[in-house]
């Protein structure tokens, strides 16, 4: 068990080291490789990583207050029952992680990559996914209510049961996605029909 308060670290390959269940506080890291790192039950709080590698680590059971993570990459990382809390993932790609029981309590997950991610029955209420990319993503029974779906792809997404009452949707193309079983509220709903081609009033 370690703890780094107040580091900059920059272009570190911090990869072959063993970071489980250390912690980190306040800490900035920039264009450093945690590929295929150990990062096992680590903690960060009021962190920033800028452009750093996630691919192939394991961040399972790791837990993020108020940290930033920017246009980093998670490409087949294991956040498996890991949590976010209050996290910027801006411009971020997690194609090909396991996010399995994963927790994410609000945050800015704007133009992240999440396609064909598995996040059924998560609660993702009042989360911020400006034009994410959210294409192919297993949502179904995942609560979206109040998020921030402004321009994001949701081309052939599962949302068989999920509930996006309250979300913001303009410029979401709803020709793309199978609304059956969705549980939409009525400015939704006109979107959803002008998206059709109908005209309203």
């Amino acid at each position: 068990m370690f703890q780094y308060s107040n580091q900059n670290y920059e272009n570190i390959n911090f990869g072959t080291q063993d970071l489980r269940y250390g912690e980190l506080i306040s800490c900035t890291f920039t264009c450093c490789s945690f590929a295929n790192g150990s990062l096992e039950e680590i903690t960060s709080s009021n962190c920033r990583f800028i452009e750093c590698d996630f691919r192939g680590a394991s961040l399972n059971g790791s837990l993020h207050k108020e940290s930033a993570f920017e246009n980093c990459n998670f490409n087949g990382a294991n956040l498996f029952v890991s949590k976010f809390e209050q996290c910027k993932m801006t411009g971020s790609d997690f194609s090909g992680a396991n996010m399995d029981g994963v927790t994410i309590e609000r945050g800015d997950w704007s133009y992240t990559n999440l396609r064909n991610t598995r996040l059924v029955r998560q609660d993702l209420r009042g989360i911020k996914f400006f034009e994410a990319d959210l294409s192919g993503a297993n949502l179904e029974k995942a609560d979206l209510r109040d998020c921030d779906l402004t321009m994001t792809s949701l081309a052939k997404s599962k949302l068989q049961g999920a509930d996006v009452r309250g979300a913001k949707m303009e410029g979401v193309d709803f020709k793309n996605i199978i609304i059956t079983g969705l549980r939409m509220d009525r400015e939704q709903s006109v979107l959803f029909a002008l998206s059709h081609g109908a005209k309203i009033g």
